[in-house]
C-alpha cells in the first residue's frame, strides 16, 4: 500500500511539472497523499492490535511470541502517525494555502534573473487586477517565470506563514472585491458603472446627484461667498455694477423720462417653489416698452424685506417682475411691497402656493392680471444693475416704481413664513447714475 501511494505521488509529480502547475499546488498533492498514507497505516494498525488481543491469553505461555506481536503493531502505527504528525507541524500547522484563479486569455510575466528574496512576497503586475491577497515569507527563492501564454484561467498558489499572516499580512478589501466583481461583470456585459458623486461638492453643499454648488442667503454658502461657490458666480463677487442698490435721491439724476409702457393682459401661469422664493412662471401677451424696446414678461418672484433701498430704507417686501427682449437684454420692473389692504393679484398667486420644493401648481388660464399689482404712479428710478442672484449677471436695466403697492400683514406673514429673509444686502453705487423720472 505505501509503495502504490508513493507510486501515486511520483506520477502526480510528474504530471504537475509538465502542467507547470506551481510548487504550491504540488505542495497541497503531497499533503494529500501523506494523510492517504497516515488513513491507510492506522486501518492497517486496527486488525494488528485486535489479532493482539486475541492473542493475550497464549502470552502468558509463549512470552517470546507475545513480545513479538506486541511490538509489531505499535511500530507499523508509529510510521503513520509520526509522518502525519510531521506534515502537520511542518507544512499545514504553519503555512496557509491560498488559491486565486485569474480568468484571462493571455498572462505575461517578466524573467527574473536573481531569486527571489526571503522576505515577504509582493503581488506580481499580472495580479494586479484581481483583489489583494495575503503574502507571506517564502521558504525557498522562488524564479518568475519566463513567459506564460495560454487560453485556461491560471491557478496561483500563494504560501504563508501562519504565525505571521495576522500580523504582517494585509487582508483582503471586501470593497475592492465588490468593484472588481462589478467592474468585470459591466465589461463582460458591455456596460458602464455610474459615476460617483463628486466628495468635495457634496462635502461644501452640494448636492449628491447633481454635484452643483448650493448657494444660500445666510450660512456658509451666503452672499459674502457666491463668488466663490463656482467660477460662473465669479460677477457676485467682482462686479462693479451689482443690485441691489440704496437710491439716495439728492444723488439722482432728476429730469424728465419717458413713461413705462405696460401692455398686460389677463393670463395664466403656474406658481414653482424653486428653493429660494415663490416664482409665477406667466404664459400670455404681456410686455413692456422702454428706452425704444419691447420686453416680454417671463416671470416674477418675491422677496421679503425688499432688496432695493430708498434713503436707506427697506420695505416690506417686494416683487421683481422680469422681462426678455428678443435679443436676449433683461428688464426688470421692481414694485415695492408695504403693509395695508390685501392685494387681489397676490391673493390669487397665494392661493396656488406650492407645498414643496419645486413643487408647481397650475394656475386656471385668465386669472393673471398683472395690472393688478401695479401702483397708479408709475415713476421710477432707473440704472443699469445685475440679478441679485447667482450667477449675478450685469448688464440688465432696472426700473424701481417709487410707489410702493399695498399688500395684507397675513398676506406678508404667509410668505414669511417659507422665507423669513430672502434679500440680497445692497451693493455698492460705484458712481453709477441712477436717473429719477419725474
Amino acid at each position: 500500500m505505501i509503495i502504490l501511494l508513493y507510486l501515486f505521488e511520483s506520477s502526480c509529480r510528474a504530471s504537475i511539472a509538465s502542467g507547470r502547475v506551481r510548487r504550491g499546488l504540488h505542495l497541497m498533492l503531497l499533503g494529500l497523499s501523506s494523510l492517504l498514507l497516515g488513513l491507510a497505516s492506522s486501518q492497517a494498525a486496527s486488525p494488528a492490535a485486535q489479532d493482539s488481543a486475541s492473542e493475550k491469553p497464549a502470552a502468558h505461555q509463549v512470552t517470546g511470541k507475545t513480545h513479538a506481536i506486541d511490538t509489531s503493531a505499535p511500530q507499523e502505527k508509529s510510521i503513520g502517525v509520526d509522518i502525519k504528525a510531521a506534515i502537520r507541524e511542518q507544512m499545514l500547522g504553519k503555512t496557509n494555502l491560498m488559491l486565486v484563479v485569474r480568468d484571462k486569455s493571455a498572462v505575461k510575466t517578466e524573467a527574473a534573473s536573481e531569486p527571489a528574496p526571503a522576505a515577504p512576497v509582493h503581488a506580481t503586475p499580472a495580479a494586479a487586477h484581481a483583489p489583494a491577497v495575503a503574502h507571506a515569507p517564502a521558504t525557498k527563492p522562488v524564479a518568475a517565470a519566463a513567459k506564460v501564454s495560454t487560453r485556461v484561467p491560471v491557478l496561483t498558489l500563494h504560501v504563508g506563514a501562519s504565525g505571521a499572516a495576522s500580523a504582517h499580512t494585509p487582508a483582503v478589501n471586501p470593497r475592492a472585491s465588490r468593484e472588481y466583481i462589478r467592474a468585470k461583470a459591466a465589461a463582460l456585459t458591455g456596460h458602464k458603472l455610474p459615476a460617483a458623486p463628486d466628495a468635495h461638492a457634496v462635502a461644501h453643499g452640494g448636492d449628491a446627484h447633481g454635484g452643483e454648488p448650493h448657494w444660500a442667503y445666510e450660512g456658509e454658502n451666503g452672499p459674502q461667498a457666491w463668488g466663490k461657490l463656482k467660477p460662473e458666480f465669479n460677477a457676485c463677487a467682482i462686479g462693479k455694477r451689482q443690485s441691489p442698490i440704496n437710491i439716495e435721491d439728492n444723488l439722482t439724476l432728476q429730469g424728465p423720462a419717458e413713461p413705462l409702457a405696460f401692455n398686460y393682459n389677463p393670463s395664466t401661469g403656474s406658481v414653482v417653489n424653486n428653493g429660494h422664493t415663490i416664482q409665477v412662471d406667466v404664459v400670455g401677451d404681456n410686455t413692456l416698452t422702454v428706452r425704444g424696446s419691447v420686453y416680454k414678461l417671463v416671470q416674477m418672484h418675491f422677496h421679503t424685506p425688499s432688496e432695493e433701498q430708498v434713503n436707506y430704507r427697506s420695505f416690506a417686501m417686494v416683487a421683481h417682475l422680469v422681462h426678455k427682449s428678443n435679443d436676449g437684454q433683461l428688464a426688470v420692473v421692481a414694485v415695492l411691497l408695504d403693509p395695508g389692504v390685501a392685494n387681489p393679484l397676490i391673493n390669487k398667486v397665494w392661493t396656488y402656493m406650492p407645498l414643496d420644493l419645486n413643487d408647481r401648481v397650475r394656475m386656471p388660464g385668465g386669472i393673471l392680471d398683472m395690472n393688478e399689482l401695479l401702483p397708479k404712479d408709475q415713476r421710477y428710478y432707473q440704472f443699469i444693475g445685475s440679478l441679485t442672484t447667482p450667477p449675478c449677471t450685469e448688464g440688465v436695466l432696472w426700473m424701481v416704481l417709487k410707489t410702493p403697492t399695498q399688500l395684507s400683514a397675513a398676506q406678508i406673514r404667509l410668505f414669511q413664513q417659507l422665507f423669513p429673509n430672502n434679500a440680497r444686502p445692497v451693493q455698492p453705487v460705484n458712481g453709477r447714475p441712477v436717473r429719477d423720472a419725474q
